[in-house]
């Protein structure tokens, strides 16, 4: 157990071997989709000369459509984009990561944030380590979330620790005079659509491509210098005016996004990881953010998210169904066992199994997460089939008329040889399985505690039945 708690890895879903790169771009908040556009053809240029991409395609102002169940589209926003490269095998996808995080390393792209992952396996988790900062006022929310990221900086396994939300974007504002208005023959909702006509454009139209329906907007030409002295507006009787006639133009610095997690406002710091597993670097981070949690004000919080949260949601799925498990495996070893004595003994062979488990996943430096849980629990079924079959021999023998003593020594010997057989049996099945990037941590799981199991079924087991049940040397 403490060997499980502090030596092994933790994870939550491995990575999956597929040969898709993902590249995410992300500029500041409120950067126009010409600039994206434009970061987003660099790196593809970059892309389109290394001879291990087979396949390239671009997502200007959205994620990509749903291809892979971990792959969560992103919502629209004109400062990302994403890139999906496809390899021509797992080994030409690492190269290609490679390569393309060495150019980000040397800084060719300062304008923007870019992030070069793979798919994994399992539901979707954006970034593997992330704390949520909840509160109401998004300026003490960003106070709190730079203490967070400082937190996260200062440990070395961490990498590109940022705020999901934190540039604020120039708005301009326009307060008419009312006055003015009037004697121009103008309403405020005049001004407001041609406003959009010039910056935004209004929908005309629909055509269809394919099996979708294409928006047409009409537009204004843009000026050569597009700043607000240049904006003209059309009176009822065809005069043009600057709009700074029309009252005072400001320029202040707003929130492009607030974003909400169950009805509350929250601030996300996230980051990934390198040279260890999220769930182990999101603890320690989460014990030297003990300080600022004991500081925080009131109705103000922060929850941890990411790998560890998605871990959590997976392993309370299991525990849901866990009484009912529990309950039937209880009845039917109880029926096999006729005794509440027995019963209890070969659910007490149970956690044994978690010794092999622990020694084969730090043999092979293997992580321990959801799939290797689930081989846990068919170990657990596995000792005690065996033990049951043990004691039920035992019990034979006792009907046979054998002393206690020779009738278990007798039982471990008669059962020597199937014990060992079936388990090298199950052995040698799993280690294709030990290749397989998701059933891996599996595999080792149950490599190990067979392999141990067969040992404790063997010598530990016999000594444990005569324990329980107080077989003395005088009987």
């Amino acid at each position: 157990i403490v060997g499980m708690a502090t030596l092994v890895q933790k994870q939550f879903f491995p990575s999956s071997d597929r040969p898709e790169v993902l590249v995410d771009i992300y500029l500041p908040q409120g950067s126009a989709i010409a600039t994206t556009d434009a970061t987003t053809r660099k790196i593809e240029n970059i892309l389109t000369k290394m001879p291990e991409v087979k396949t390239l395609s671009a997502y200007i102002g959205a994620g990509a459509p749903r291809f892979f169940i971990s792959a969560n589209p992103e919502q629209p926003d004109p400062a990302f984009a994403k890139i999906i490269a496809i390899g021509k095998n797992e080994e030409a996808r690492n190269k290609i990561m490679a390569e393309l995080q060495r150019h980000i390393d040397d800084g060719e792209f300062p304008e923007a944030r870019v992030r070069v992952t793979r798919l994994l396996f399992g539901p979707p988790v954006i970034w593997p380590v992330s704390f949520r900062v909840i509160g109401a006022d998004p300026v003490k929310l960003r106070e709190i979330a730079h203490q967070v990221r400082t937190a996260m900086v200062a440990n070395p396994n961490t990498i590109d620790a940022h705020l999901e939300w934190d540039e604020r974007a120039p708005v301009l504002h326009l307060s008419m005079d009312s006055e003015r208005l009037r004697l121009m023959g103008l309403t405020p909702r005049d001004v407001a659509q041609q406003l959009q006509f010039q910056l935004d454009g209004v929908p005309v139209t629909e055509v269809r491509q394919d099996i979708r329906t294409v928006e047409v907007r009409a537009r204004g030409l843009r000026a050569t210098n597009p700043s607000p002295e240049n904006i003209e507006i059309k009176t009822q009787d065809g005069h043009i005016i600057p709009l700074a006639q029309l009252g005072t133009l400001e320029v202040s610095y707003e929130e492009p996004v607030i974003k909400r997690y169950n009805r509350e406002r929250s601030l996300a710091v996230n980051a990934d990881v390198q040279g260890a597993q999220a769930p182990d670097v999101t603890m320690a981070i989460w014990k030297q953010l003990a300080s600022v949690r004991e500081q925080l004000p009131n109705d103000y919080r922060i929850d941890i998210g990411g790998s560890v949260e998605q871990s959590g949601k997976a392993d309370a799925s299991i525990q849901k169904l866990q009484p009912l498990m529990v309950a039937l495996m209880l009845i039917f070893i109880m029926l096999q066992m006729r005794s509440f004595s027995g019963t209890f003994m070969v659910v007490a062979t149970a956690p044994l199994g978690l010794i092999g488990a622990v020694i084969a996943l730090l043999l092979f430096n293997q992580p321990f997460g959801f799939v290797a849980l689930l081989g846990l629990i068919g170990l657990a079924g596995i000792l005690m089939r065996n033990t049951m079959i043990l004691t039920q021999q035992v019990q034979d023998n006792f009907d046979e008329g054998m002393e206690p003593w020779p009738a278990v020594i007798e039982a471990a010997v008669r059962r020597a040889r199937p014990v060992i057989l079936t388990a090298l049996a199950a052995v040698f099945a799993f280690v294709p399985l030990t290749y397989d990037s998701f059933w891996g941590p599996l595999a080792y799981v149950l490599i190990g505690g067979v392999a141990v199991g067969t040992v404790i079924t063997l010598l530990f087991v016999p000594a444990l039945y005569a324990l329980w049940f107080k077989l003395g040397t005088a009987d």
